[in-house]
């Protein structure tokens, strides 16, 4: 015992324990975001926390024998974990607004350009592998981001994983200033009267079905990705699974994700983290998640010139994946500019869009990368 803790001293106040202050104050800080500002609780709770225990001089919860240690590998190494959760996502989701205006789904698609800008801007840094991992951060989708990151070996999990998270929880203030950068005031205060259909349930159970076969026919290395989100909502919609559904959405959902967090955290020990090259992903990763926002509002101003019924190009910043989170913050800058103007329908709608882009941008790079 006196031998532990000795060692224990030791590494804390070697040339190199500085690192583990540092890193205890990461975890910290994630722990106070969660709590205090209600960033995504569910995930940077137990990830900070996890963090302080794979810091922690000798740690038994991490090696050949430790609890975190054998749950990634039991579920993020193969990437059972992040595509568990797709189904719940995927149970969460409501597409009737895209199928209700499927025109929306071009935005979905044209808010994934950061993810390939950026990944072209981190091949100068890093290897091709490691680059196209941290692209797919601009999709805002962790746990896309997770199943690329694992397929491509990255070296920068941990960071990876921390950036898509991290910029999940921060649209609400990464968002708006790009919106209002690229808008007008009169653009802003475009109104779209939301003219919803009545969808079919059989349109509704065989979207998901049709989806998953083009998107594995387009990209095959998206069929688990789409598909696990794409069975979600299948269970959502079928009608015969209300419980499975339920469940899924909620149960599933969070516990998958308290699992995700305090296990991702094994990639974020002193030695590993504390490099250069995390500081750079987090920034090329702000990159992205920037110039994707931008993309899809720069998108739909330019079909306004070609359009008698203008659309608010504010709705073009929900194609990034955080769902519901982009959405919702449309639909509030919207309110903001003008009390009586709605976007709520069309944000949801390219939001829903931009989650089933996200999956198939990241089958895509892996069809490029891995080949």
């Amino acid at each position: 015992m006196v031998d532990i803790f000795k060692g224990i001293v030791e590494n804390l106040f070697s040339d190199g324990g500085w690192r583990y202050f540092v890193m205890w104050a990461i975890g910290g800080l994630l722990i106070y975001l969660a709590i205090k500002k209600d960033m995504e609780p569910t995930l940077l709770l137990p990830l900070g926390f996890g963090t302080i225990m794979v810091n922690i001089p000798l740690s038994g919860a991490i090696g050949a024998e430790g609890a975190l240690t054998t749950l990634f590998n039991a579920g993020i190494a193969n990437e059972l974990f992040p595509l568990i959760l797709f189904i719940g996502i995927g149970a969460m989701i409501d597409f009737g607004p895209v199928l209700s205006n499927p025109k929306l789904m071009i935005f979905g698609a044209a808010a994934q350009f950061g993810i390939f800008l950026t990944y072209c801007l981190a091949s100068l840094f890093f290897p091709i592998r490691d680059a196209a991992s941290i692209g797919i951060i601009g999709a805002a989708d962790g746990p896309t981001a997770i199943v690329v990151a694992q397929q491509l070996n990255s070296e920068y999990v941990g960071a990876i994983m921390v950036a898509a998270y991290s910029y999940m929880a921060l649209v609400p203030i990464i968002q708006p200033p790009v919106i209002k950068a690229l808008t007008t005031k009169k653009e802003r205060l475009i109104r779209m009267p939301y003219k919803g259909k009545e969808i079919s349930k059989t349109t509704r159970i065989l979207f998901p079905i049709i989806i998953t076969v083009i998107a594995g026919l387009v990209a095959p290395a998206s069929v688990s990705l789409v598909g696990f989100l794409m069975f979600g909502n299948l269970i959502r919609e079928c009608g015969v699974l209300n419980s499975l559904s339920e469940t899924a959405q909620k149960v599933l959902a969070n516990l998958i994700t308290i699992f995700l967090g305090i296990t991702i955290a094994t990639k974020m020990e002193a030695t590993e983290f504390l490099k250069w090259q995390t500081l750079l992903i987090l920034a090329l990763g702000l990159f992205a998640f920037i110039f994707d926002t931008a993309g899809g509002v720069l998108f739909a101003k330019f079909l306004n010139l070609f359009q008698k019924e203008k659309i608010n190009p504010m709705i073009g910043a929900a194609g990034i994946s955080a769902f519901p989170m982009s959405g919702r913050v449309v639909h509030k800058m919207g309110l903001k500019e003008d009390p009586q103007n709605f976007l709520l329908m069309h944000s949801i709608g390219v939001n829903v869009s931009g989650q089933i882009a996200s999956v198939i941008a990241g089958g895509l790079i892996l069809t490029l990368v891995a080949s």
